[in-house]
């Protein structure tokens, strides 16, 4: 960080602590009391406290705060003035987070103490806005009372609200990203049966869309199937009424995948599939269409159809391989996600060796948060191929680290291909490296 940077970062805080009214000592004073709170009681005095927060805010030499103190800061600045959690664009606690980059703090460390204090906001139904900020959450409220009252920065507001709730899976568990969610799902279903002014239309269905369809993956995710039928009914309509056949894709497929753990059979997964790939075809995103493709090739791996299956993958490679500059979802979908596809036809209808390797690259390629529990599968299909290639000892070290993945987010996939790879063990039930397994998956899964 350049010296002009951290002294950005100073005069940020010092703002957000004069716009509450409060003096260094108040500051200071608030900081002890929420370490109190919190059960982590300060042994400084109010004056050593002072000092620090002086010298974050020094005009020639500001300081980054500790750990601790970001903490504090953080549980400090995430109520507003009127004692409402508020994390959205706007709040004061997003203007923390952007101080502590500025005074040097790293992108992960401030992604886990925003994941932190969401988990704090859904505690109990503080959170039932906390993604809003205050201004959105404003013109939300005269919106829902007055449709013709809706604009384009209220929409931006809300698409934004839905990002930040899709970029915490992973860090956050679904139930209570189903918490966060749920206000702009609600304020959509209302303001879509309202007479919102007619250019606004198409920007709300699409926020309605991913809305709809990021809560039926949450629903089924905390094992509501007949909530997560409804959303991706209310989802598949609305995102056909918007004009680009991938986003109905994109529906298509989220509905395919819970479909296939929630339903008996492959046929109904089949047909959603099919419907994406016909979509993804007839829109714009190279992204969408790669993925569609390999989902196809999935559900032929695992009917027993390797050429189909082939086929697919080889289309699914060419999308991705191709020119996707400008395209609306490319952060959607990747290789290293593509490399999982591979795996997965390899397993079902192929080499269980080179399935292996190709899960392993897949999961050492899924590095970021948002990508962790698409990790955890991963790596439990590839302890799968261990299995199958003679290494059941191999196979359990690997499930460990998976039944972590699985029980800090409570994906019910996850859970599911779990259960599938302990059944794969069974021949090894009476070993001691099954019993400690057995005992990992009921402190952590209860299961």
């Amino acid at each position: 960080m350049t010296a002009h940077h951290r002294r950005v970062g100073a005069a940020t805080l010092k703002r957000l602590r004069l716009s509450r009214g409060w003096s260094l000592a108040d500051t200071a004073r608030s900081l002890i009391d929420t370490a109190s709170r919190l059960g982590q009681p300060f042994g400084s005095s109010l004056a050593s406290v002072q000092r620090s927060v002086a010298r974050w805010e020094s005009a020639t030499a500001p300081i980054l705060p500790g750990e601790r103190y970001q903490l504090l800061l953080a549980h400090v600045y995430a109520r507003g003035r009127n004692g409402q959690h508020s994390l959205g664009p706007g709040s004061d606690f997003t203007e923390l987070l952007g101080a502590l980059a500025h005074l040097g703090e790293g992108e992960r460390q401030l992604h886990e103490l925003r994941a932190l204090l969401l988990r704090k906001a859904t505690d109990a139904s503080g959170g039932l806005l906390a993604l809003l900020g205050p201004t959105t959450q404003h013109a939300l409220l005269e919106a829902l009372a007055d449709p013709t009252r809706i604009d384009g920065e209220l929409l931006t507001g809300m698409r934004a609200a839905v990002a930040d709730v899709n970029v915490q899976v992973g860090s956050i568990p679904f139930v209570r990203l189903q918490t966060l969610l749920a206000p702009v799902v609600e304020s959509c279903r209302r303001l879509l049966t309202d007479a919102v002014p007619g250019p606004l239309l198409p920007e709300l269905r699409s926020i309605a869309a991913q809305a709809y369809t990021l809560a039926g993956r949450f629903a089924f995710e905390t094992r509501d199937d007949a909530a997560s039928r409804a959303l991706y009914s209310a989802a598949t309509d609305t995102a056909g009424r918007i004009g680009d056949p991938w986003q109905r894709a994109v529906v298509h497929m989220s509905h395919a995948l819970v479909t296939l753990y929630s339903t008996p059979g492959i046929e109904p997964a089949r047909a959603l599939v099919d419907a994406a790939v016909r979509d993804a075809r007839a829109g714009t995103s190279i992204t969408v269409r790669g993925r569609a493709h390999a989902l196809q090739a999935e559900i032929a791996a695992r009917a027993g159809s390797r050429q189909h299956a082939q086929a697919a993958l080889s289309l699914a490679w060419y999308d991705m391989d191709g020119d996707r500059v400008g395209d609306p979802s490319s952060s959607s979908f990747s290789p290293a996600h593509l490399r999982g596809f591979d795996g997965l036809c390899e397993l079902y209808v192929g080499d269980p060796a080179v399935a292996h390797d190709a899960f392993a690259r897949s999961a050492q390629a899924l590095t970021k948060q948002r990508e962790r529990v698409q990790r955890a599968i991963v790596t439990t299909d590839q302890a799968l191929t261990r299995i199958r290639l003679g290494d059941p000892h191999a196979a359990a070290e690997l499930l460990h680290d998976c039944i972590d993945g699985a029980s800090s987010t409570g994906g019910r996939v996850a859970t599911i291909r779990l259960r599938r790879a302990r059944q794969e063990l069974r021949p090894w039930r009476t070993e001691g490296f099954v019993a400690d397994l057995d005992d990992h998956l009921i402190d952590a899964l209860g299961a």
